[in-house]
């Protein structure tokens, strides 16, 4: 991969995901991190770095992916958001981690939300979709809808594109800066690695 996007694959730093917030700085010091040396960190879902030729790396499986550009300031973040991370706000953590380390103002910022599973897909309890029906007030109808009703109690889809887009938004990234994929990891797992395919 790294012969073919041309970048040295020793140099990729990798995150530390456990479903959270926390977004670090990256700089030439952290080359490698994760790959060929250890990483001496631990909790970090999200990166962010403006030096030119230092691969960032997140995993994903049907959590959603979210990609940050600052062409003004020359920056980059890229943070690994599931359920928790979406629904405590990643989005608005890696702007705010931009824009305090580089000055990146959200008006700026170039954003795109990358494959992950579609709300067709994702069935969740009433105790995940409490958290969004609390995080999202008004607009939760916008990323939950009753999938069914029965006695131990309600199942809804969950749209983690339509979450971390609202996230976005809030956070001051304007909307026609805002691309969204229409690729679901789980329905095409012959292309996408989804545990629940």
């Amino acid at each position: 991969l790294g012969d073919a996007v041309c970048f040295d694959w020793k140099k990729v730093v990798l995150s530390h995901q456990t479903h959270t917030t926390n977004v670090r700085l990256v700089t030439e010091k952290d080359a490698g991190k994760g790959t060929v040396r250890e990483r001496d960190y631990t909790d970090v879902d999200g990166l962010i770095t403006n030096e030119p030729g230092l691969p960032l790396v997140t995993f994903y499986a049907d959590c959603v992916p979210l990609y940050f550009a600052d062409p003004k300031n020359k920056a980059i973040g890229l943070s690994h958001s599931g359920w928790r991370g979406t629904v405590n706000n990643m989005a608005q953590a890696a702007v705010d981690k931009l824009g305090s380390e580089f000055g990146s103002r959200p008006e700026d910022i170039i954003a795109f939300i990358g494959p992950s599973i579609c709300a067709s897909c994702y069935e969740v309890g009433e105790d995940v979709a409490e958290n969004f029906f609390n995080a999202y007030g008004a607009e939760a109808d916008k990323v939950l809808k009753i999938k069914k009703e029965t006695e131990a109690g309600k199942k809804y889809y969950l749209n983690l594109h339509a979450a971390n887009r609202i996230n976005m938004l809030h956070a001051g990234i304007p909307e026609e800066n805002i691309s969204v994929t229409d690729i679901c990891t789980c329905c095409n797992p012959e292309l996408l690695f989804s545990p629940t395919s």
